[in-house]
């Protein structure tokens, strides 16, 4: 199949990126893949995808270069088609309406999939008539605004398939969303094997990465581990990430007296030769779409303390097998969870091992293949509801026909 991907920024950093180029480099083992990012901002990607996938741009915005579009008149008019209840509507233009449609009008490919709801809202209504139309959802239904999810619920019925990565937004979608015709599937994100030794579980390092947000509630992390350095001064904490909290949570470490035990680390990119210097890793979460920082400790063979937060870690982690679910927003329950590991060797070691081998089922040649199955499911319908439309216009044609042979017989006798 040739299969072609349509992306906001592939030349950024974040998880959308990063599952992209894993499910696109992995596909490309077997088809032919290319991923297609609106916008250009500098000359090479962070995150390049592997394998023989093809990387190209609608929209350059690089500065200093002679494709520097930033300036285009068409960017200052407010884009038409691009929702306007979307996030990143602001970014987008009259000239990504347009690049956008004409790439979308010239696409020759089996699938496109579309990896945000504002591009997902350009294919279905734009796509030419051909191609299997497929929309993921990186997010979840509940964190859209209800203007959002009624111009979802409009637009959406004109694809053939909507993804999600978890099982309890794809029953969301199915709840309220009302699209007949369109297949709803639950496919999670994948994590490549790291290319690094899985933690042997002696190191007294507790691990956390993801963006410094609100929602990521790494103040009650913090907190939590102010419990821990009471009982066990000699373990610390790495928080890795950038973003609008660092500030708050650097005063709130310091007014704590946990500068010697708890540590801002900053992005790091490639995470995997971090985690593996821990022996657990942290989740606090007060909300996650999927957990990618959930996967990607439990394949470097940490176990994963984690808030039970709507959607994701409940359906990657056993609880008490491969890692800890706690209750959401709980102080005491993430520090009590963190204690468990810590003052378990046998235990902390046993649950790192299962976490590393029932993390296996991410890994990107396993993901491939359900969008593999499901694309091929969707390719051959497509096929299929062709040829009934095509015999269906045979057979009223050939109706036509013979009802004019009739009329016409009919008038011969007459004249006769």
């Amino acid at each position: 199949m040739h299969l072609s991907f349509l992306i906001h920024n592939a030349y950024g950093i974040g998880g959308t990126i990063r599952t992209t180029f894993n499910l696109a480099s992995a596909l490309a083992e077997r088809h032919d893949v290319e991923i297609v990012s609106v916008f250009r901002h500098r000359d090479e990607p962070i995150l390049a995808p592997g394998g023989d996938v093809r990387l190209r741009h609608l929209v350059d915005l690089r500065k200093d270069t002679p494709g520097y579009e930033g300036d285009d008149p068409e960017q200052e008019r407010p884009a038409t088609v691009f929702p306007a209840a979307e996030g990143r509507y602001k970014q987008y233009s009259a000239l990504t309406d347009r690049r956008i449609a004409a790439h979308l009008r010239s696409l020759d490919c089996d699938v496109v999939i579309g990896t945000r709801p504002g591009l997902n809202v350009h294919i279905a209504q734009q796509a030419r008539r051909g191609p299997v139309r497929v929309g993921q959802e990186h997010l979840t239904l509940s964190t859209h605004s209800a203007p959002l999810k009624r111009t979802l619920r409009t637009v959406y019925p004109r694809l053939d398939a909507v993804t999600t990565v978890t099982e309890a937004d794809a029953a969301t979608y199915r709840k309220l969303m009302r699209l007949p015709g369109v297949r709803v599937e639950a496919v999670p994100n994948s994590v490549p094997a790291p290319a690094v030794a899985p933690a042997d579980g002696t190191g007294k390092w507790v691990v956390a990465a993801g963006r410094l947000a609100p929602a990521k509630r790494y103040d009650l992390l913090i907190r939590a581990f102010e419990k821990v350095v009471a009982q066990r001064p000699d373990w610390r904490l790495r928080i890795y990430g950038a973003g609008a909290e660092r500030a708050k949570l650097r005063a709130q470490i310091d007014k704590r007296g946990l500068y010697n035990h708890v540590f801002l680390m900053g992005p790091a990119n490639p995470l995997d030769p971090e985690w593996v210097k821990g022996s657990v890793a942290a989740v606090t979460s007060s909300l996650e779409s999927f957990g990618m920082t959930i996967v990607e400790a439990m394949r470097c063979g940490l176990p994963v303390v984690s808030t039970d937060c709507p959607h994701g870690p409940g359906e990657i982690i056993d609880s008490g097998v491969d890692g800890l679910l706690v209750p959401t927003g709980k102080v005491d329950a993430i520090a009590d969870g963190l204690l468990r590991l810590i003052n378990d060797d046998e235990l902390r070691k046993r649950m790192g091992r299962e976490a590393l081998a029932r993390s296996e089922r991410f890994d990107p040649a396993r993901i491939a293949g359900r969008y593999e199955s499901l694309f091929a499911d969707l390719v051959a319908r497509g096929a299929l509801r062709g040829s009934l439309h095509r015999t269906r216009g045979a057979l009223l044609s050939n109706a036509f026909r013979t009802k004019d042979a009739g009329r016409s017989a009919l008038r011969r006798g007459r004249a006769a």
